[in-house]
């Protein structure tokens, strides 16, 4: 970071590269199709990169200040824009998540927990992709999302809850068919 500051180019593609994966596949949970993602994920670097200077490595790690760099960007987005755009998220979801061995069954149940993820407010979405996901630990994800552990882990036992009644839901129609 310090290299950036200085304004080397080279040590700031290293990070874009080293993050841009993990940076977008945030954004796209929270956001839901692709050209959305795109944009808060350059934004999010280029914020990086103007504001290098402002990062402490004292007070949060790296990813988790790129991360929530990343946050504030997405929850403005859909503060301004609305929520995430299921239908797209959808398609893009079930083409991107299905493998090759999974049949129709299969491409039907990631459509459908796509649309429960899509579902739940933005705050649970968020507590799921940070910790499921992205694999951050429950404190840095709750300072990426700027709360407590304790409203990180209720935001996580809701959303679960929330899934799982969506799945039984799903099930019984499912039955009685």
């Amino acid at each position: 970071m310090d290299a950036i500051c200085d304004g080397d180019q080279l040590a700031y593609q290293t990070l874009v590269k080293r993050f841009v994966t993990s940076i977008s596949h945030y954004a796209y949970r929270l956001l839901g199709n692709r050209k959305d993602t795109e944009d808060i994920t350059q934004e999010t670097f280029l914020r990086v990169w103007l504001n290098a200077s402002k990062w402490r490595a004292d007070q949060a790690m790296l990813s988790t200040w790129m991360h929530r760099i990343a946050h504030n960007l997405c929850i403005d987005y859909l503060r301004k824009h609305g929520r995430m755009q299921t239908q797209e998220s959808f398609e893009e979801f079930s083409s991107f998540a299905a493998s090759p061995d999974n049949a129709t069954n299969g491409d039907d149940r990631i459509a459908f927990l796509s649309d429960a993820i899509s579902k739940l407010p933005e705050s649970q979405r968020s507590a799921l992709a940070l910790c499921h996901y992205q694999n951050f630990s429950n404190k840095e994800a709750a300072a990426i999302m700027g709360v407590s552990v304790k409203a990180l882990e209720s935001l996580i036992s809701r959303a679960k809850r929330s899934l799982k009644d969506s799945v039984t839901s799903q099930s019984e129609k499912l039955e009685q068919q």
